[in-house]
């Protein structure tokens, strides 16, 4: 069953913070991972390793240059899960 964003979202933010200790509630979908959230490409592709085994989906390397805000890769996630 294909989870809602909101699920997503939570999900995201709960990689996130075992990953970085970035507090869940700043996890928002506009808020950039670079930026905003001050993660280095190292703590993003483990995010991303945990978000597909989490999420039970593929995110192409290509694709994840482009997962700019937490709502790029909620809206991927949401999506890749058909």
């Amino acid at each position: 069953m294909a989870l809602s964003q909101n699920e997503v979202l939570a999900g995201l933010a709960e990689i996130v913070n075992e990953e970085t200790g970035i507090d869940t509630d700043s996890v928002k979908m506009e808020k950039s991972f670079t930026n905003d959230l001050d993660i280095d490409s190292i703590s993003m592709m483990t995010i991303v390793v945990n978000a597909e085994e989490k999420f039970s989906v593929k995110i192409p390397d290509e694709e994840v240059k482009n997962l700019l805000t937490v709502g790029d890769a909620v809206n991927f996630i949401t999506s890749a899960q058909g």
